[in-house]
């Protein structure tokens, strides 16, 4: 294949190859790495050569822009760029090169993964899902869950918004529980959270009752 010319593109650490017949894209790096210039041949290993670096610079590239818009585990990332048509090995090259450089750590991942779990006020079982739909290795699941701290607070927050400080009937409290189920609290931890929340309305009542008396 011969190298008719290079031409630059919008962006400036890509460059236009153009061959015999086919054009490709390739990074400035990989000219450089190649010694590429116009009107140099190269053989078909030579070129198929090329190809396969480009490729394995791509998925890294499209690695890092998973990675930074999401957090991912090793298994996940791995699994993305498959879906996305990257060859299997230039997937697990490009993680390999992630934690290389200490861009991926399913340690840190998973800590990031609770940490949010937590602010959106879910439960440990939640969490525990979202920790095996992300890939995350069992053997990291009791460090990252210790992070989770009593939530009983979230609990009540929840029971406040939905019953709105009033006496619920059977099937407000039914779907109450249902709804705290789902986001993966224990039925012991929203017994408990019921039982305040009564305990709390009968105070209310019986401050409201003492206000009319005195008044």
């Amino acid at each position: 294949m011969r190298l008719e010319r290079l031409e630059a593109t919008q962006r400036p650490e890509k460059l236009k190859a153009v061959f015999d017949g086919e054009t490709l894209t390739v990074s400035a790096s990989l000219c450089v790495q190649f010694s590429l210039c116009a009107g140099m041949e190269l053989d078909e290993e030579a070129f198929s050569t090329l190809k396969a670096a480009m490729a394995k610079e791509s998925a890294r590239e499209r690695a890092v822009r998973i990675l930074t818009a999401s957090a991912v585990s090793e298994r996940e990332l791995e699994k993305r760029l498959v879906q996305k048509g990257v060859l299997p090995s230039d997937a697990a090259d490009a993680v390999a090169w992630l934690k290389e450089h200490r861009f991926l750590d399913d340690a840190a991942t998973a800590a990031q993964l609770v940490d949010s779990a937590v602010r959106k006020g879910y439960g440990r079982a939640r969490v525990k899902n979202i920790l095996y739909e992300k890939g995350i290795p069992k053997d990291l699941w009791d460090e990252a869950l210790a992070r989770i701290p009593a939530m009983d607070d979230a609990i009540d927050r929840f029971l406040a918004a939905k019953l709105r400080g009033r006496t619920a009937d059977e099937k407000t409290i039914k779907k109450t529980i249902d709804a705290l189920l789902r986001r993966g609290f224990s039925y012991g931890e929203i017994r408990d959270a019921l039982r305040r929340y009564e305990a709390d309305l009968e105070d209310l009542e019986l401050e409201e009752t003492m206000t009319e008396e005195l008044e």
